[in-house]
């Protein structure tokens, strides 16, 4: 396993992380707490979870699990998403014990997803609370987990408070959340990115994204996550974990790993609207929406069901666990076709807004 440094925290951690949400039986604790030990005994040191996950059973299995380890053998991540201070110590204190743990190395001020999201996060006392449960030990290290578009996120970054980022970055978003991470980078942020194989539909697209790998001894996943740890001011990708040979498989990836250069990345970036055939890249050109529309997260939205073959539920799933959104807003399109006209892969967006309707 491969190891960078957290940006300033002097934390070394797993170039691969294990992400707790996607348990595939949560109700059997012993076999969940199975898999994480083994992606401990594989050299993972950065365990990632949150209340809720896995039907509220995520954090517990955590403590089930790492409790059997020595402390200093890992490093555990867990969130709040409450705006009022009172309220983020509680779920803390709640996190705390179910973790089975006095501390917790890195705390996210979790799912930002805008900017007066994120006043209200000051202003209802919980970056205050936050901060000294830092200052008491209770937490390490202060972060930030959003799926906010990158030059947002990054005004939220620049102010200062956090050591961190957690943001959705791959290969099928990343021209959505590049100016994040590179204020991430200019700051010295640690940089955690969630989703790096999309949600699994990356490897279970691999003719539609093989424009990814460098050569025909390349696995998907491997291309995948060269994508993301290539990138200098990347530190970790987070994967969801359901069986150990996927563990082996991104341990594999990471261990085989020579980096994407500069010029790849550039070609990449560059070849990537011809690649996609049809799907958004979230470039973002398309706005400002007339009737406020958050036309990118609509059409990730729809990149989502076309690469999912329209399984059931993939759309409202997206709108709400990613985006806080719903369709409804959708029909607030007067379809004056401006979007259209910007966008530079010439996508019908009405027509798409007009699917995603309910």
């Amino acid at each position: 396993m491969r190891y960078r440094s957290f940006g300033q925290t002097g934390k070394e951690i797993s170039a691969i992380s294990f992400g707790g949400m996607r348990f595939p039986e949560p109700q059997k604790m012993d076999q969940s707490a199975d898999l994480l030990l083994y992606a401990h005994d594989q050299g993972i040191n950065y365990f990632d979870t949150a209340p809720v996950y896995c039907a509220d059973r995520s954090e517990d299995i955590f403590g089930h699990a790492l409790s059997q380890k020595p402390r200093e053998s890992y490093f555990v991540s867990s969130k709040c998403s409450r705006a009022k201070g009172q309220d983020l110590r509680q779920s803390l204190e709640r996190s705390l014990r179910r973790l089975q743990t006095d501390h917790i190395d890195f705390f996210y001020i979790w799912h930002l997803m805008t900017a007066d999201d994120w006043e209200q996060r000051k202003q209802g006392g919980a970056v205050e609370a936050a901060l000294k449960a830092r200052e008491e030990g209770l937490i390490r290290h202060l972060l930030c987990s959003s799926h906010m578009e990158g030059g947002g996120l990054a005004d939220v970054l620049a102010e200062g408070v956090f050591e961190g980022v957690l943001l959705g970055y791959n290969a099928l978003n990343f021209p959505y959340r590049q100016q994040a991470v590179a204020q991430a980078g200019q700051m010295n942020l640690g940089v955690v990115t969630m989703n790096p194989l999309a949600g699994g539909l990356i490897p279970q697209n691999p003719d539609r994204f093989s424009f990814l790998k460098r050569d025909k001894s390349e696995s998907i996943v491997q291309a995948a996550l060269a994508f993301n740890l290539s990138h200098p001011a990347i530190t970790t990708a987070l994967v969801g974990f359901s069986e150990k040979k996927h563990i082996d498989e991104a341990v594999a990836a990471v261990d085989n790993l020579t980096p994407q250069t500069e010029e790849a990345r550039q070609r990449i970036s560059e070849n990537i609207e011809k690649a996609f055939d049809q799907l958004c890249t979230g470039c973002g050109y398309c706005l400002p929406c007339p009737v406020g529309i958050p036309i990118p997260k609509f059409m990730d939205v729809y990149n989502q069901v076309m690469l999912s073959h329209n399984e059931p539920n993939t759309a409202s799933n997206r709108f709400r666990m990613h985006w806080g959104l719903t369709a409804e807003q959708a029909t607030n399109c007067t379809r004056c076709g401006l979007c259209e006209e910007r966008c530079t892969q010439h996508l019908p967006i009405i027509e798409r807004l007009a699917e995603l309707s309910p």
